[in-house]
């Protein structure tokens, strides 16, 4: 057969070596010879019978342009899609085309139900001529004679709100709740527009607004003069007024004076922080606006009358011992911050940003209490809102040494809010003592609560995580905690959670502080509506005593409310005789609804992520002069 080489070497010496094994066989048996040939016969012959070894088959291949493909390859993919489709990409095309309803929006949660009853307090709190819509059935039209003695005010002084249980309406806090409630609205509005709040808080703001409007000459450019309030209540009086007396607004028919003021660098002020304020919420409303901008330069103007720099309840015993004012500074920076918002005129901020200001406001003297928010101390609010005019647009010098110092102070006053840095006292229960265990504690809360959660959101907006409180790293996350933490739990490792969460009935006495809310709540309250039934009677000014004295539950629910709050032992008495605690204001359901818009999570993410950059800057220019000239008005 063939020669083979299976060792390696030259085939020479494989020939050679066939030749001797050919020799040698010449010697062998031929039988044994014969067999082998016999042998090698059947393999060939074999070979004839099977024929020729089958060739394998070649692979067909597809040139897809950039890549070559197997045709089997390329079949298998082909019937894996057609399978996929039919069994998972048609069921979902035959489900969808089948109607259905559309699934309703996710349950709220706990904030978002107490921010529906804290709102509707307000309708509850309106003067004036109702709106049928109003939304109170025990509540009628009431003061309609207000103003009545103000002879250069057409109409009079009807409208506004009720400041708290009784039936004065004090200028002063009503326009810081107005102011409170327009902030809430700018920062947050796509959350009331996803939880359908954002035409009635509008409304409510607007029917603030109005009333303003009416308490100076707002179509003048010049005045000398401002209404401060309507009613008074004499201190342990005998005469029949707004404390003597115990009616219901609709049955009042005793004596409601006016007091104007012609100093009140402070009200002023205030005033002009409301309207500034609310032409921002109204733009979309270009009239209204600028009617609210033009009364807000007026007013403001006034506050800022060089000689008349009183404070406006100085030797006014009527209002003295409710809304005493014990700085203007505050109101002043407070004040500029809004117009210069409300109108990006530069005179505003260069004003707001002079270091002869926060000087004479004592903004960075580390004085505690004046780290509180509150009707009568702006400080902490001004300065987060000018801190916002650094953290979003950051305009650089000359304004950015003060809005340093009023962006680091800004800070501090966030690390004084946590228990572990002992700045305030707490509660055994989790409640904060911002007003040191006096009356009224929730409404501090709520409003300082509301401050904690907007600098969380202001830091979450421009992606910074936290700041530092000594060598102590505080995350937004913990301040949002200490918020809540007011309306809920007693945990004293976290912040602003804990404080929402405390008012609405996590708490020693496992009730909630807002009227409505949960199955336990105050229901004696220090309110002259809420207490006297609505049934046609109209009561004298002693008549309704008996309903002052009652043990009795409230005939009327005064939905929303949230009263005074607890003593500083977390201990609460349920009775209309404990004002301090069961005495629902005007400011205080501000800041809580101010507080549970920030907080909520419905709507949270709608629009913006956190807060809504954009509006408050909408009239400020894009670029801001290297030197504006020195603010004329200032004196000091």
């Amino acid at each position: 057969m063939y020669s083979a080489n299976h060792w390696g070497g030259s085939f020479e010496i494989a020939d050679g070596a066939a030749e001797d094994n050919h020799s040698r066989n010449m010697d062998l048996d031929r039988g044994a010879l014969s067999a082998r040939q016999h042998h090698e016969l059947d393999e060939t012959q074999q070979s004839w019978l099977l024929g020729p070894p089958e060739a394998k088959k070649k692979d067909k291949y597809v040139d897809l342009g950039c890549v070559v493909v197997k045709r089997k390859v390329l079949w298998w993919a082909f019937w894996c899609v057609v399978a996929a489709f039919v069994l998972i990409g048609l069921p979902i095309i035959i489900a969808k085309s089948i109607p259905h309803k559309k699934p309703g929006p996710p349950p709220p949660d706990q904030y978002t139900e107490a921010l529906h009853k804290a709102l509707r307090f307000f309708n509850a709190q309106k003067s004036g001529r109702l709106p049928k819509n109003n939304g109170v059935p025990w509540r009628g039209n009431s003061g309609l004679s207000d103003g009545s003695d103000a002879k250069d005010v057409k109409g009079g002084l009807v409208g506004g709100y009720y400041d708290a249980g009784d039936n004065i309406k004090f200028h002063f806090p009503m326009a810081f709740s107005m102011t409170l409630l327009s902030w809430s609205v700018i920062e947050y509005s796509a959350r009331y527009k996803a939880v359908g709040e954002y035409d009635h808080v509008r409304e409510l703001i607007k029917w603030g607004t109005d009333y303003l409007l009416l308490t100076f000459n707002s179509s003048a450019s010049t005045i000398d003069k401002v209404y401060a309030q309507v009613g008074v209540a004499k201190i342990n009086g005998s005469v029949p007024d707004d404390h003597y007396c115990w009616n219901r607004p609709e049955d009042m028919s005793y004596p409601r004076p006016t007091i104007a003021v012609s100093s009140a660098p402070d009200l002023g002020a205030e005033i002009a922080a409301a309207l500034a304020a609310a032409s921002i919420v109204f733009r979309d409303n270009a009239a209204y606006s600028k009617k609210l901008t033009q009364g807000a330069a007026t007013v403001y103007k006034f506050a800022r009358q060089s000689g008349h720099r009183t404070p406006y309840s100085l030797r006014q015993p009527d209002i003295e011992y409710y809304y005493n004012s014990t700085s203007y500074w505050d109101e002043y920076m407070w004040s500029a911050g809004w117009m210069y918002y409300a109108t990006g005129n530069t005179s505003y901020i260069s004003f707001a940003t002079d270091p002869r200001l926060p000087k004479n406001a004592k903004a960075f003297f580390n004085i505690l209490d004046f780290s509180v928010f509150s009707w009568d101390n702006k400080l902490p609010g001004a300065q987060l809102l000018l801190s916002r005019l650094r953290m979003f647009l950051n305009p650089g010098y000359p304004y950015e040494e003060s809005l340093i110092g009023y962006h680091n102070a800004t800070s501090l006053n966030m690390c004084m809010y946590f228990p572990r840095f002992a700045a305030f006292n707490f509660t055994k229960g989790g409640m904060a003592l911002f007003n040191h265990g006096k009356g009224q504690p929730l409404q501090y809360v709520v409003a300082n609560s509301f401050l904690a959660s907007l600098y969380a959101d202001y830091m979450e907006a421009v992606n910074v995580p936290g700041w530092y409180c000594g060598p102590n790293f505080m995350s937004v996350n913990d301040l949002r905690d200490f918020a809540k933490s007011q309306f809920l739990t007693t945990m004293a490792s976290v912040m602003m959670t804990e404080q929402l969460n405390y008012i609405l009935g996590d708490n020693p006495r496992k009730m909630s502080y807002v009227v409505g809310f949960g199955k336990k709540y105050p229901r004696h309250l220090h309110h002259r509506g809420a207490s006297t039934p609505h049934n046609g009677v109209k009561y004298s000014c002693t008549g309704g005593y008996k309903w002052r004295d009652t043990k009795k539950a409230d005939p009327n629910v005064l939905t929303g409310a949230m009263v005074g709050g607890p003593d500083r032992n977390d201990m609460f008495k349920d009775s209309r005789n404990t004002y301090g605690q069961n005495e629902p204001t005007l400011v205080g359901n501000a800041g809580l609804v101010a507080a549970l818009v920030a907080l909520t999570n419905s709507g949270r993410g709608v629009g913006v992520t956190a807060v809504d950059k954009n509006t408050m800057f909408s009239a400020v220019p894009p670029m801001f002069p290297a030197a504006p000239p020195p603010p004329s008005s200032w004196k000091p």
